[in-house]
C-alpha cells in the first residue's frame, strides 16, 4: 500500500512538473497601415525614449522587383521599416498605389502579387518571423484597399534568415517587404 501511495504520489509530481507554463506565441507590433504605432506618435513629438539612433517608426522598405518597376514605370523607392515597426509610412503611399493600379488596370492587370516581409536578426527568430508576416500583411492591406483583389496577393515572411546587415545602417535594408510577380 506503501509503495502505491508512492507511486501515485511521483507520478503526479511528474505531471505537475512537466506541464510547466505553455509558450506563448511571438507577437508583432499592432501597427497597421493607417493608424501610427505609439512609439510613431513619440517620436513625431520629438521623444525616441529609448529607441536606438537611426530608428524612425515613419521608415520603411518596400523592395519592388526590376520586372515590376519596369512593367508599372515605378522607380527605386529608398526608404526603410524602423525597428520593431511594421508601419507603412506616408511616402509610401503613392508607389503602392502605382502597384495597385499596375496590378487592377494597367501591364499587369490580373497577374498576381507576392509580398515577402523581411527583418534585421535582432530579436528572437520566432519574432522575426511574425514581425516581417506583419510588415508583408500591412503593405498587403494598403494595396488591397487601393483597389487590387486581396485574393490576388499572397504574403509571406522570411523573418531574418536573409538577413546580412552588422549595424544600423545595413539592418534597415534587412527590414524590407520584397514585391515580386506571383506564379
Amino acid at each position: 500500500m506503501k509503495k502505491a501511495l508512492v507511486a501515485i504520489a511521483l507520478s503526479s509530481f511528474a505531471l505537475v512538473a512537466c506541464g510547466g507554463d505553455e509558450k506563448k506565441p511571438p507577437t508583432a507590433p499592432t501597427g497597421g497601415t493607417d493608424e501610427p504605432s505609439a512609439t510613431a506618435k513619440k517620436a513625431a513629438k520629438g521623444d525616441t525614449g529609448s529607441e536606438k539612433p537611426g530608428d524612425d517608426p515613419k521608415q520603411s522598405q518596400i523592395n519592388i522587383s526590376d520586372e515590376i518597376k519596369k512593367a508599372c514605370g515605378i522607380s527605386d523607392v529608398d526608404a526603410h521599416f524602423a525597428f520593431d515597426s511594421a508601419n507603412v509610412r506616408d511616402q509610401d503611399h503613392k508607389v503602392l498605389g502605382q502597384l495597385a493600379t499596375c496590378f487592377t488596370s494597367g501591364p499587369l492587370a490580373g497577374r498576381e502579387m507576392r509580398l515577402v516581409g523581411h527583418a534585421d536578426p535582432r530579436g528572437e527568430p520566432e519574432y522575426n518571423m511574425v514581425l516581417g508576416g506583419k510588415r508583408a500583411d500591412n503593405v498587403k492591406g494598403f494595396i488591397a484597399k487601393k483597389g487590387m483583389n486581396g485574393d490576388k496577393i499572397a504574403t509571406t515572411s522570411r523573418g531574418e534568415m536573409d538577413a546580412t546587415g552588422t549595424d544600423e545602417a545595413t539592418w534597415q535594408k534587412d527590414r524590407r517587404v520584397d514585391v515580386m510577380l506571383g506564379e
